[in-house]
């Protein structure tokens, strides 16, 4: 954390009284993509990654669900749903023990990624298309008024 962070905004140590974040993982696809087909990949790639926090307490998770609401379901990889004008924002949301979160990413982020190029399926970017471009004038001028009847090249004078 940077110290511009410190003194600009608020800053909260979700790792107190909770050894684990939520973390999210953004994918976007094309709509017509096979988007359960995806959405598999993504579970099945966050899965061993996160399988040490599920194991190693159950009785934690427990209660971090029911300390903060969160329902037990929602504890285990889950991918929601976002429309845009573009594309199908899958978001895999997993937890994450508070450290080592970097590597855990990078992790699922590199199965996703073999995954989809197994599949034939592709990440959505963007792209744009320029419309109502306008006409362009090009008007070239002659240096030498009067060129000399012998030169192979008049307007390089």
């Amino acid at each position: 954390m940077t110290n511009d962070a410190v003194f600009n905004q608020p800053v909260y140590n979700l790792s107190r009284e909770l050894p684990y974040l939520f973390e999210e993982i953004r994918i976007p696809i094309k709509y017509g993509t096979d988007r359960q087909r995806a959405e598999r990949i993504l579970l099945d790639a966050a899965r061993p990654a996160t399988d040490a926090i599920r194991s190693a307490g159950e009785d934690q998770l427990q209660e971090i669900g029911d300390r903060y609401g969160v329902p037990a379901e929602e504890i285990v990889p889950r991918v929601y749903y976002r429309l845009t004008d573009n594309w199908l924002e899958l978001t895999l949301r997993f937890l994450v023990p508070d450290h080592g979160i970097r590597k855990i990413k990078d992790e699922i982020a590199r199965a996703i990624l073999n995954r989809f190029e197994a599949a034939g399926l592709e990440i959505a970017s963007g792209t744009y298309d320029v419309v109502g471009f306008p006409p362009i004038r090009l008007q070239l001028e002659r240096q030498d008024q009067n060129p000399r009847p012998d030169d192979p090249h008049p307007s390089s004078h």
